[in-house]
């Protein structure tokens, strides 16, 4: 018995995962579906709080994790997609098997909306080295629907998974360009950075598909964000690149050039492919996938901080003025 965990009851199962104790620890997650509210969302936080250290202690036992996404109330489903992020962005393998539950709450439209967003996020993190686990039409359909919704806490999360679908495999949104650049004149900025740099990831395979967001991307170029001017800057030099014959936004890419590194740089990458004379090393870094990979989370980190006192006070997530009682980003009460 000495191995057996010791404690307060929201602590049990994530000191049976640290143990090793896997087995135990779903029979644990068993008993806790009969538990109370507040007894499920404790453990809950208290896993997540192993989960920032230890993602990968979860390989087993997510399909019982998320067994909480679809019948327990509201509460407890956002506390464990949540949980589910975590795992996603530090160990996605951990969540391919749970793949199509977080797929069917992405399309259940009777879902509690952060639910929604926060199961496309996990769906994001695991796109991108998984690919073929989660990129259906339904779920490329699903997230770029959700674009529509008027909540952009929501619309954050979603934007964000779609660019981490082309992180993964930019050939399947090519035909969804169109789409895309439609919602790059949204009012959050994390929005458009994210569309942007899905379009310029899929420019990276496909740059012809880019003739479809030229207008966009050329309006792009005033921009209030740096990132954005800088990531449609970009795109404009991945199209410039092919056979089109539209005109080029020369004057407006000229006059980047002497902006913010970020920007000018993307704008000089711009001109050289126009004019042809871009060297093999001269824009190392610039349009390609790895790149991006690196260069977004701290971003968008960024982004959230020049937003001031309009997000939250814990993590920064932009915020509406009559928003939640719980943070959607962190879970913390406002």
């Amino acid at each position: 018995m000495d191995d057996q965990p010791s404690g307060p009851p929201e602590t049990e199962i994530a000191t049976l995962l640290e143990q090793g104790n896997e087995a135990d620890a779903v029979a644990a997650l068993e008993r806790l579906s009969t538990a109370g509210p507040a007894t499920q969302q404790a453990c809950l936080r208290s896993l997540k709080a192993a989960a920032d250290e230890q993602p990968e202690l979860f390989d087993g036992v997510l399909p019982s994790l998320t067994d909480f996404l679809q019948d327990s109330g509201r509460p407890t489903r956002l506390t464990t997609a949540k949980l589910v992020v975590t795992i996603s962005e530090g160990a996605p393998d951990s969540v391919v098997p749970v793949v199509p539950t977080l797929a069917e709450r992405l399309a259940d439209e009777s879902e509690f909306y952060y639910v929604r967003a926060r199961c496309a996020e996990a769906l994001g993190y695991v796109a991108v080295d998984h690919p073929d686990a989660v990129v259906s039409p339904a779920v490329v359909a699903d997230l770029r629907i959700g674009l529509e919704f008027d909540k952009p806490e929501v619309t954050e999360k979603l934007a964000k998974a779609l660019a981490h679908v082309a992180l993964g495999s930019p050939e399947r949104l090519r035909y969804q360009v169109d789409s895309l650049a439609e919602h790059l004149h949204s009012d959050s900025e994390v929005v458009r950075y994210h569309l942007s740099t899905a379009l310029v990831v899929i420019g990276s395979a496909c740059p012809e598909r880019l003739a479809d967001a030229r207008e966009a991307l050329v309006s792009c170029l005033e921009d209030e964000s740096r990132y954005v001017r800088g990531r449609a800057a970009e795109a404009l030099g991945l199209l410039a690149g092919t056979d089109s014959t539209e005109s080029f936004p020369q004057t407006q890419l000229d006059d980047l050039t002497v902006a913010e590194e970020f920007v000018a740089k993307r704008a000089q990458f711009a001109l050289s492919r126009h004019r042809g004379t871009e060297s093999e090393n001269g824009f190392t870094g610039i349009a390609t996938r790895d790149a991006i990979r690196t260069q977004t989370a701290e971003i968008v980190s960024e982004i959230r901080t020049q937003e001031g006192d309009d997000g939250c006070p814990h993590c920064g997530l932009s915020l509406p003025e009559s928003g939640p009682p719980l943070c959607p980003g962190c879970g913390t009460p406002l």
